[in-house]
C-alpha cells in the first residue's frame, strides 16, 4: 500500500471503510444503502469525490462508529464512547415496534435477554445473556481489562474482546455491531495506525453461519475460548489475504496511471478514464460519453478515437444498435 500514490491509498480506504460498514450491518440482516455509505464516509474523510449523495442520520451514526473506534484507536475505550456508538446506530425510533434503549444499557423490562431463532412457538435459544443487573459490573471488568497493553497480545485481545462483549450483551440491540467496532478498535492499537485496509466485518460476513455457530459453541462451553480464538484469527488472515482481491482495481488504477503516466491526455480524456477503472456501469458508447464529459457527440468520438490510436481503448465487438469500448487490457491481466 506504501506504493501507492495518496489519491489511491484514499481510495483504497474508502473502499475499505465502505466495506466494512456494509457487511457489519448486513451480519444482522440490515441493508445500508451504498451510495449512502461511501458518501458519509467521503465526507468524513474529507474526500473530493464524484457523484456524493445525501445520507440519512442512520447511516452517518454506523459511519460514525466505525471510524472513531479506529481513528481514535490510541484513546481508551470508556462505557460513554460505547454509548455514543449505540445512540448513533438507533437515532430514531420510528417504525419499531418496541423502542430501542439508545444509548443506554438494557433494563430487561420485557424479558430476559435471549438470542433466538425459528418460527413463533417454535423458536431456538442460542443463547441468554446475563441479566440486566450485572451490566454494570460486567462491563466495568471488561472495560478495565480492554484497556490493558500489558497482560495479552493485542491481536489476541481484539478476538477475546469481540467474544467478551456480545457475551455481556449490554444493550436491546446492535451488540453484533458495536462489538466488531471494539474489535477493530483493538486491531488498529495492535498495528499502531488507523489506516485499514482490509475488512474483518466483509469477511465474517462471508463466514456468517461459521460466525455464529462458534460463538454460540463457545458461549454454552466452559471458559477456554481457544477454539474461538483460532477461528477469529483464521478469519482475519483470511480478510488480509483477500485485501488483493477486493482492492483489485485500486491497483490497477494505480498500475495504468503509472504507465501512461507521459501520456499527452486532455480532461475528458482522464475523467472517463478514470471513470473506466472504477467500474462504469454498463456500456461505455459516444453518447454516454458525450453526456458524462459534457461535450458534443464529435468531440466525443475523437477522444475515443484518439485513446484507440494510443492503445488505450479498444472498440467491442459487434452487438447491439451502439458501437461500444472497453480499456484495453494489460499482458496478463484477466
Amino acid at each position: 500500500m506504501e506504493g501507492l500514490g495518496f489519491a489511491q491509498r484514499s481510495e483504497a480506504l474508502l473502499r475499505t471503510f465502505t466495506l466494512d460498514v456494509l457487511k457489519s450491518s448486513e451480519i444482522e440482516g440490515e441493508i445500508l444503502d451504498a451510495g449512502q455509505v461511501r458518501s458519509s464516509i467521503a465526507r468524513r474523510l474529507g474526500l473530493d469525490i464524484a457523484g456524493l449523495v445525501p445520507s440519512d442520520r442512520h447511516v452517518d451514526g454506523v459511519v460514525d462508529m466505525t471510524l472513531e473506534a479506529t481513528r481514535n484507536y490510541s484513546q481508551p475505550l470508556t462505557e460513554q464512547r460505547l454509548l455514543v456508538w449505540h445512540q448513533g446506530l438507533f437515532p430514531s425510533q420510528e417504525g419499531r415496534a418496541f423502542p430501542i434503549r439508545a444509548g443506554a444499557w438494557r433494563d430487561d423490562a420485557r424479558g430476559p435477554m435471549r438470542v433466538v431463532s425459528g418460527p413463533l412457538g417454535q423458536e431456538r435459544v442460542h443463547y441468554e445473556a446475563p441479566a440486566a443487573e450485572r451490566i454494570p459490573a460486567e462491563m466495568s471488568a471488561f472495560l478495565d481489562w480492554a484497556n490493558r497493553t500489558d497482560d495479552l497480545d493485542l491481536v489476541l485481545k481484539a478476538g477475546a474482546a469481540h467474544l467478551w462483549f456480545v457475551t455481556i450483551h449490554p444493550f436491546d440491540d446492535g451488540n453484533g455491531r458495536v462489538a466488531r467496532a471494539i474489535a477493530d478498535w483493538a486491531l488498529a492499537r495492535s498495528e499502531q495506525t488507523p489506516q485499514r485496509y482490509y475488512s474483518m466485518s466483509a469477511q465474517i460476513r462471508r463466514e456468517r453461519k461459521d460466525y455464529y455457530a462458534i460463538l454460540e459453541k463457545t458461549q454454552k462451553g466452559t471458559l477456554d475460548i481457544t477454539e474461538w480464538q483460532q477461528w477469529f484469527l483464521g478469519c482475519l488472515d483470511r480478510a488480509i489475504a483477500g485485501t488483493e482481491e477486493s482492492l483489485a482495481a485500486v491497483f490497477r488504477k494505480d498500475g495504468f496511471w503509472k504507465t501512461h503516466a507521459g501520456l499527452p491526455l486532455n480532461e475528458r480524456q482522464r475523467l472517463m478514464l478514470n471513470r473506466l477503472l472504477d467500474g462504469l456501469e454498463g456500456k461505455l458508447t459516444s453518447s454516454k460519453w458525450a453526456a458524462l464529459a459534457k461535450c458534443s457527440q464529435d468531440s466525443a468520438q475523437r477522444d475515443i478515437v484518439d485513446l484507440i490510436r494510443k492503445g488505450i481503448l479498444l472498440k467491442d465487438d459487434a452487438g447491439g444498435r451502439s458501437t461500444s469500448y472497453s480499456l484495453k487490457r494489460s499482458p496478463g491481466e484477466s
